[in-house]
């Protein structure tokens, strides 16, 4: 008698996975109610459909919108990451509306979209590496030079590239990395700090009138490694003109024949670069180097504004060097975030 009445109990309570499914079911059902049998779910959200369909273009074929005004396409490929963010307000609208049609047709963004940067959401970084660089655009009115230079220092690199130098905040940067870096070479408004020796120190000629690029060879444990370090010119976003980046594409154009130039085999490019991988005005130069953030980094890397970074300007690009790892560094008193970088210059080891 007590067991019937224990059984009549249990049944009538229910298992916890009937309950969940019972929850699952009843929630399913609220949000297709007025779905079922509901022809117009075809019809309805044509306009977000086409959206979608047109967002997908534009990620999928960003290359062929053309720069003849405002530079219209190296605009889109430098903020291309976050057209993403139209997709989740697409879906809203397209519930909303109770749209099949739009929902079918989001499938498009988010595959390109996934494509494009899927692998940029999973952490690649990986041990190993025997030379780890950093760079850093410093900026000219940085109110505490020493401790920018102290904090980059901090980590860890045994190469470090600085942009934005002002005349007179240089000494203090000297004397700030004097102790760790005892090798190092300014050109300009940039210069190159090593703690392995640096010899072949030139300016780059970036048809500029005035000196933002160097390279110089650096003596590593395990080889010399050409490195450049370059500041590329600033592009504006202008009403009146669009995205005006004249005079960085030529920068870039001639950074790259310097770089297809270089003798030695291995080579890294340290430097703000004002644009992103994307931008193809930059292919003089990323079609030849490769990104560690790309590669075996950890998320998008984004370096510029500090406050709020939403693209990565500032580039680490190597060839003939194995990358490892690569992130970004915490804010110092610049307007850019430091990026570092972990390389194998010997790529025979095993």
């Amino acid at each position: 008698m007590a067991q019937q009445a224990y059984m009549t109990e249990t049944d009538s309570g229910g298992s916890d996975p009937e309950r969940r499914e019972t929850r699952i079911r009843r929630l399913l059902d609220r949000v297709t109610t007025g779905w079922r049998g509901d022809r117009r779910i075809w019809r309805r959200g044509l306009i977000t459909a086409a959206v979608a369909v047109v967002l997908a273009g534009v990620m999928a074929g960003h290359s062929r919108i053309p720069n003849v005004i405002g530079n219209l396409g190296s605009l889109t490929e430098t903020f291309l990451p976050w057209f993403g963010l139209l997709i989740p307000v697409l879906l809203v609208i397209a519930f909303v509306r109770k749209s099949a049609t739009a929902l079918i047709a989001l499938v498009l963004p988010v595959s390109v979209w996934l494509n494009n940067f899927g692998g940029l959401l999973f952490d690649k970084t990986g041990p190993g590496g025997d030379l780890t660089v950093a760079t850093h655009n410093v900026n000219a009115d940085n109110a505490d030079p020493a401790g920018t230079a102290r904090a980059v220092a901090a980590s860890g690199a045994d190469v470090l590239a600085l942009e934005e130098l002002k005349a007179s905040a240089v000494p203090t940067y000297e004397k700030a990395l004097e102790r760790k870096y005892p090798h190092h070479a300014v050109v300009g408004t940039v210069g190159l700090w090593s703690k392995y020796a640096v010899s072949d120190v030139k300016a780059v000629d970036i048809r500029l009138g005035w000196k933002r690029a160097m390279r110089a060879t650096v003596a590593t444990p395990s080889g010399p490694v050409a490195v450049y370090v370059a500041h590329l010119p600033s592009v504006r976003v202008k009403l009146e003109a669009g995205f005006t980046a004249r005079q960085r594409d030529k920068s870039a154009e001639a950074l790259g024949e310097a770089i297809a130039d270089e003798k030695l085999p291995r080579k890294i490019l340290l430097g703000d670069l004002n644009g992103t991988t994307n931008d193809r005005a930059l292919t003089a130069i990323t079609s030849q180097m490769r990104s560690p953030q790309g590669a075996v980094g950890s998320g998008f890397g984004f370096s510029w504004p500090a406050s709020f970074p939403m693209a990565r300007i500032d580039q680490i690009l190597v060839d003939g060097v194995e990358p490892k790892t690569s992130w970004t560094l915490p804010a110092t008193g610049s307007d850019h975030l430091p990026i570092a970088a972990r390389v194998k210059v010997d790529t025979t080891a095993s």
